[in-house]
């Protein structure tokens, strides 16, 4: 049986695998960006979010750190109804701290994926 959402809480829809990888990660690292999220979905923003680049305003993602392991779950607050969490996985860049362009790449295919879901679901007939 669904929850019934909490005064001012948005919906978290997860997009892809998202959900799946992120019920992989370690417990603390969930249980921090679950708190993260839990945040967005009440229109605040908790203090390791950040600004995920390239993708414009609204792009968020969370990073934590756990035995020498990078997680992060990027997310979108760019919709009045809904937060998307658009990815969710353990960085693993070839080179460096940039983010592997699979990563980058997935982020930009799974917002317009959000954009069409939430045109398609919230999006108010024009008559």
């Amino acid at each position: 049986m669904a929850r019934t959402p909490a005064k001012g809480e948005k919906p978290l829809d997860w997009l892809g695998s998202s959900k799946k990888d992120f019920l992989d990660f370690p417990e603390p690292v969930k249980d921090e960006m679950g708190n993260a999220l839990g945040l967005a979905q009440f229109g605040g923003r908790h203090p390791s979010a950040k600004p995920w680049r390239g993708q414009g305003s609204g792009v968020f993602e969370v990073v934590e750190d756990h035995r020498g392991d990078t997680y992060r779950a990027v997310y979108t607050v760019r919709f009045k109804e809904v937060v998307y969490v658009l990815h969710a996985f353990q960085k693993k860049s070839p080179k460096g701290i940039r983010t592997a362009r699979i990563d980058v790449d997935l982020v930009e295919r799974r917002l317009k994926v959000a954009q069409l879901d939430y045109e398609a679901r919230y999006a108010k007939p024009k008559h």
